[in-house]
């Protein structure tokens, strides 16, 4: 049934890319150019490191630091509490030597999944809430490339005290059937969230085709979006109907080419927008870039924020 949902949903949209020149049949092969990945301080080993810093009394712990016009920053206060961008432009901050670009609007924790306290002393409730575990997964855990969660790990993370009443829940997953059971049957459950959908990313070549077989045994070229809602009154329910908010359906096909960027997921904002209200609360957690308008946290939080990754525009 997915096979079918994903092969007659994603041929339908290939066909719609061809004929407005978004693809092109004549690339034959997915594209895999390189960027030019910058060398930066390690994020993560940053992140532990912090964990070692003098405890401070919640009382003279500061919750929030705010980005002033200047691009100093005390790196301690980028590791120990929530940084905003208030403004309605961007920003770089300086960490490590390395400069990153904090988008307007924009507020994010840097901190290892021990630290998490400043995100909940930071008092917002959020309507929505993308997470995107490490989930465990053998070719990954030879790489080294993360720090991979258990299962009890992540049912630890505290989404019902950061989550405002009938907060939309969002949980990427792998197509490892273990893990989307676990989400549906356990974690979701844990965290008081019903589950109302199941969506599917799939992934294509600059020409239309999947990026790999999609009757692959092993690997996919699809991933799933498992979409939940805190359990809460139906008052709030009626109002997000009263507003023109659409249902959340069943199943959605998100197409796109993914990014040369490893496990770069593409950004939610636009897709969920009809299913919310205006001006919701938003928060990414195990977030590697940040997004307008958006909390974000992991301890890669900036990993794609580098300005190397990014390109200046100048005024015509």
């Amino acid at each position: 049934q997915v096979r079918k949902l994903i092969w007659e949903g994603t041929l339908h949209l290939v066909q719609e890319g061809l004929k407005s020149g978004f693809l092109h049949q004549s690339t034959a092969e997915h594209s895999c150019r390189k960027n030019n990945i910058p060398v930066v301080c390690g994020l993560s080993e940053l992140c532990e490191m912090a964990k070692q810093f003098p405890a401070v009394n919640e009382g003279d712990r500061q919750a929030v630091h705010v980005l002033e016009d200047e691009n100093f920053s005390p790196e301690q206060d980028l590791l120990s509490c929530v940084t905003e961008n208030n403004s309605d432009y961007a920003k770089i901050i300086v960490l490590m030597g390395q400069k990153y670009l904090v988008p307007p609007k924009s507020s994010f924790l840097l901190s290892d999944i021990s630290c998490l306290q400043p995100l909940l002393n930071y008092k917002k409730k959020y309507d929505v809430i993308v997470i995107d575990p490490p989930w465990e997964n053998k070719s990954v855990k030879r790489s080294n490339r993360y720090n991979l969660l258990s299962s009890s790990q992540i049912k630890q993370i505290p989404v019902p005290a950061l989550a405002a009443p009938n907060c939309l829940v969002v949980t990427w997953v792998t197509n490892r059937q273990k893990h989307l059971r676990f989400v549906k049957d356990e974690l979701y459950p844990h965290w008081s969230v019903k589950t109302l959908a199941e969506w599917h990313w799939v992934k294509i070549t600059n020409a239309g085709e999947f990026v790999l077989p999609l009757d692959s045994l092993h690997k996919k070229p699809y991933e799933v979006l498992v979409l939940g809602r805190i359990q809460g009154d139906v008052e709030e329910a009626l109002s997000r109907k009263s507003e023109g908010v659409l249902p959340i359906p069943e199943h959605k096909l998100i197409v796109s080419i993914p990014c040369t960027l490893h496990s770069h997921k593409p950004p939610l904002t636009a897709v969920l927008a009809e299913f919310l209200k205006p001006d919701v609360e938003c928060l990414e957690l195990f977030a590697r870039n940040l997004q307008p308008g958006w909390t974000s946290w992991g301890n890669e939080v900036l990993k794609f924020q580098h300005t190397d990754y990014f390109t200046l525009l100048q005024n015509e």
